[in-house]
């Protein structure tokens, strides 16, 4: 007598395949940020494998979001907008697609418990640029800042990790620091595609002349970004706050990124703070000599670390502007 036996069918191939797919995406993550952002390619070396590749993820999605918006023409990017509200609904229900970025976002959210909140704020500070909206005040751009950036801060501490709840704060103020550097080195390129963040109470003069003639206000230029590096400087130095509160590597890690980019400002300042005379970066070596003072500031440290707690921090919403804007 023959006996079936009921077979269960084997989940091995749905397994492999998922591991391929999630191997595919950590692969591209990888190589968005090498290409896209040679600074935090090179910080992110210094993380350990596991929260290097969950970095990766999070910065490609990002890095998604904003060519999603930038790379199309003007009469589109509202369409484009509503598209990548539509694909986080997905991403945080698990919701599996198509696109190998925006899976590895979905799974990586939730495997971390970042906050629907903070991309919702990022793509609020997108939707800003969408708008064509100038800044009437500094208020105004901190805002900006806080959405596309200091939200990216708290993110990464969900991603890698707080001993303290209180250093979220100083993880917000690092984004803010460095989307305000970005503003003073870019002044020239974002007035070409019709963008001013400038705010116009610091200008002095209407953000609309500053895109039409660019030279011709090269003084209140300065003036402005001199003020605005000034503020950078601040949360900066709010930011080095928090980094005991970060796991070591982590910790050596978003400091290098916080030296590279303070140092772009640096190199503005070298030029009288004119942004105009040429895009402001940072070259490889001085880099480098940025990585070794990252790993002694770091290593001074080690004692301290040593007296503290350990423990994996829980973490509250931050919000704009009560928790963030002061330094």
């Amino acid at each position: 007598m023959t006996t079936l036996v009921e077979r269960t069918p084997s989940r091995a191939p749905l397994l492999e395949a998922q591991a391929r797919a999630r191997a595919h995406a950590r692969a591209l993550a990888k190589e968005v940020l090498a290409t896209k952002s040679k600074s935090f390619a090179l910080a992110s070396k210094l993380l350990p494998a596991e929260s290097r590749d969950d970095v990766a993820i999070l910065y490609a999605w990002c890095r998604y979001a904003d060519d999603a918006i930038d790379l199309v023409p003007v009469a589109e990017r509202a369409a484009a907008l509503d598209r990548l509200r539509r694909e986080l609904d997905q991403a945080y229900a698990g919701v599996e697609t198509r696109d190998a970025v925006l899976d590895a976002f979905g799974e990586l959210a939730r495997r971390c418990a970042i906050p629907r909140a903070y991309p919702d704020a990022l793509l609020d500070g997108m939707a800003m640029d969408v708008s064509r909206a100038r800044y009437e005040t500094l208020d105004d751009l901190l805002l900006y800042c806080f959405r596309v950036a200091g939200v990216v801060g708290a993110m990464m501490c969900h991603v890698i990790g707080l001993s303290e709840a209180s250093a979220l704060r100083p993880a917000v103020h690092l984004g803010i620091a460095m989307q305000l550097t970005n503003v003073c080195r870019d002044v020239a390129e974002d007035a070409a595609d019709g963008r001013v963040y400038l705010p116009a109470t610091m200008l002095g003069v209407d953000p609309d002349a500053i895109v039409s003639c660019t030279a011709r206000h090269r003084a209140d230029i300065v003036r402005s970004v001199t003020e605005l590096l000034g503020l950078a400087d601040r949360y900066y130095r709010s930011a080095d706050t928090g980094m005991r509160a970060l796991p070591l590597r982590a910790s050596l890690a978003v400091r290098t990124a916080r030296l590279v980019y303070a140092a772009i400002g640096a190199r503005l300042a070298r030029v009288a703070f004119d942004p105009l005379r040429g895009r402001a970066f940072v070259p490889l070596l001085f880099k480098l000599w940025l990585v070794l003072r990252a790993v002694v500031v770091t290593a001074l440290e080690l004692p301290a670390r040593a007296r503290r707690r350990s423990l994996p921090a829980r973490l509250t919403l931050v919000r704009f502007p009560d928790d963030v804007v002061s330094v």
